[in-house]
């Protein structure tokens, strides 16, 4: 930064200035209107002019209420459905401020302090404008801006996720939980009459003498539950030992099974 550029400019800090709150569609009319100003040696044309209006008759009736009222109208007649007049608020109680600037070359300055703030609405005057250009810009943020394109590549190998990204899920894997053999459920196993169960059941602990649940489900194809409350009145289940977690009959049909054989 240059030397110059470290001092404040303050030959104009006591200069009385206005602040202005200005919606963006004031800002743009004004940007453009400097744009297309043909007089080159003004750098700063007119953008709008201030009107000052004093009620006389009303001062009398009531002077403690301001009687000031400013109006703006811009200078730029092409505006459109831009509001032209505006109607300013002016407001004295807030913070203190300064303004300030800063030129081409670093050159920092005070331009004055803020004596009045204003906001702006537009004039009655020009309410049906306004109207119209609300309307103009909800039409416009309710126009799709999203659009359909159709891929060239078909196969989506671009959509596929990289090596190294977690906590994506590839297709092919999504297709071999589908195609995963569901195992029968004992809704579609018909129950048989118990006593030609009991029989069956005989039958298979004179094969061996100790069954599993599930080799017993695989060899009856019954249900399982209907299984449980057949080997509960005929067997015992083994918690421990060698044969833990099997069923074998209890002691008195064995010797019932074991006395039918030797008849």
């Amino acid at each position: 930064m240059d030397e110059e550029a470290e001092y404040l400019e303050t030959a104009r800090a006591d200069r009385s200035v206005w602040l202005m709150k200005c919606p963006p569609v004031v800002s743009r009319a004004w940007q453009a209107a400097s744009a297309s100003s043909s007089d080159a040696a003004n750098a700063n044309p007119v953008v709008a002019k201030v009107v000052l209006s004093l009620d006389l008759l009303r001062q009398e009736e009531r002077p403690e209420e301001p009687t000031l009222q400013f109006k703006m109208e811009l200078a730029q007649t092409n505006t459109g459905n831009t509001p032209k007049s505006y109607s300013l608020n002016m407001f004295k109680d807030f913070v203190p401020m300064c303004v300030f600037s800063e030129s081409n070359q670093g050159k920092l300055s005070c331009e004055g302090k803020v004596e009045h703030k204003f906001d702006m609405e537009p004039h009655s005057d020009n309410l049906a404008n306004y109207g119209k250009l609300c309307r103009e810009r909800t039409q416009k943020y309710m126009v799709k801006s999203r659009q359909v394109q159709v891929l060239d590549n078909d196969h989506g190998m671009s959509m596929r996720p990289m090596p190294g990204i977690v906590g994506l899920i590839s297709s092919s894997s999504k297709e071999k939980k589908k195609q995963a053999p569901v195992k029968p459920s004992d809704a579609k196993r018909t129950r048989r009459d118990r006593t030609e169960m009991e029989n069956v059941i005989f039958k298979l602990f004179e094969r061996q003498p100790n069954w599993a649940l599930k080799a017993l489900v695989q060899e009856t194809d019954q249900p399982e539950q209907f299984l449980k409350e057949i080997l509960n009145d005929l067997c015992v289940y083994n918690k421990r030992g060698p044969n833990q977690g099997t069923h074998e009959l209890k002691p008195e049909y064995k010797k019932s099974t074991g006395d039918t054989d030797t008849a």
